[in-house]
């Protein structure tokens, strides 16, 4: 059977705080597979997913959701109970990467370089050490939401409570000063390096989501040797916490260039003007070849669900 005759489901909404970006990247997903010839249909993961992925017969589910339940490793373990194939990274891999402590401890375990933190479980402020200014953040959240930057010592308290309406574990990490830049991983292959230049300094939800706050530059003006070392570390996180399909790994550049890794992103924003999408057109990949190798990828040889062998 080839994969244009399955029936994909792409799975968009869902409830969390990122559930308007979902449905985005969702919509987009799905007209690109409309285009390319797949029997495709849009499910909102906020309604009864087991009754309507059984109902409108899906096969392969294309996963655009974003934050917990849909970012986190669960939608991932029950597609796998339903037998149907996904895109994205498996349980394990979505699980570590949306808990931002557990990714940064791994990192620093294998000596990739992150920023020092601290892990604050109450609104006291963690222990001394870590000096101002700092980047306060859900441990368990995307679209930087939740997220302040601090830069007076009375305010961290202020800032940890806010963050905690979102994650019980909220990270507190020094801020990097320089260049922020991300590099998409497709498969195993690093993609073009894209810097991000926030009109406010601070690349924040509105710097994210507001039409002309933000500049992107693609690919990101730098020195050979510092883009080719920007994405073996992309290639080394999206390897170590045993990434599939695309990832998008956050990186600092300090003085000198000197690499700071953030943060992974296991479901990448995907409409035509995010991030990943704008690093596989620098690399001749249009949009809608994007989508597709995705898919394949997740695919692969496998059975589509309820086929007979």
């Amino acid at each position: 059977m080839g994969h244009r005759t399955l029936r994909v489901g792409v799975l968009m909404g869902g409830t969390s705080s990122e559930r308007d970006v979902s449905l985005k990247s969702g919509s987009a997903v799905f007209q690109a597979l409309k285009r390319r010839g797949y029997d495709v249909v849009a499910l909102d993961a906020a309604e009864d997913l087991p009754v309507l992925l059984r109902r409108r017969g899906v096969e392969a589910a294309y996963v655009c959701l974003h934050g917990p339940s849909g970012e986190d490793g669960t939608i991932q373990g029950f597609l796998e109970i339903m037998g149907i194939p996904y895109t994205g990274s498996g349980v394990l891999a979505s699980a570590v990467a949306m808990d931002k402590i557990l990714t940064k401890e791994l990192l620093r375990y294998h000596g990739i370089p992150t920023p020092e933190f601290r892990i604050a479980e109450s609104d006291r402020v963690p222990g001394a050490g870590l000096r101002l200014p700092v980047v306060v953040k859900p441990a368990e959240e995307g679209s930087t939401i939740g997220v302040h930057k601090v830069h007076r010592r009375k305010d961290l308290a202020p800032a940890i409570r806010a963050a905690q309406r979102y994650s019980r574990r909220v990270l507190v990490e020094r801020f990097i000063a320089g260049r922020e830049v991300t590099v998409g991983v497709l498969g195993d292959t690093p993609l073009p390096v894209v810097e991000v230049r926030p009109c406010g300094g601070f690349y924040d939800y509105a710097a994210k989501y507001t039409a002309g706050q933000t500049e992107y530059l693609v690919p990101a003006p730098l020195p050979k040797r510092v883009t080719a070392r920007v994405q073996r570390l992309g290639g080394a996180v999206h390897r170590l916490l045993g990434c599939r399909g695309a990832t998008r790994v956050d990186v600092m550049l300090a003085e000198r260039y000197q690499p700071f890794v953030l943060e992974v992103n296991t479901i990448p924003g995907m409409t035509e003007t995010s991030l990943l999408p704008k690093a596989a057109r620098e690399a001749g990949i249009s949009f809608d070849e994007l989508v597709e190798r995705i898919l394949k990828m997740a695919l692969g040889n496998r059975a589509p669900a309820g086929s007979r062998t």
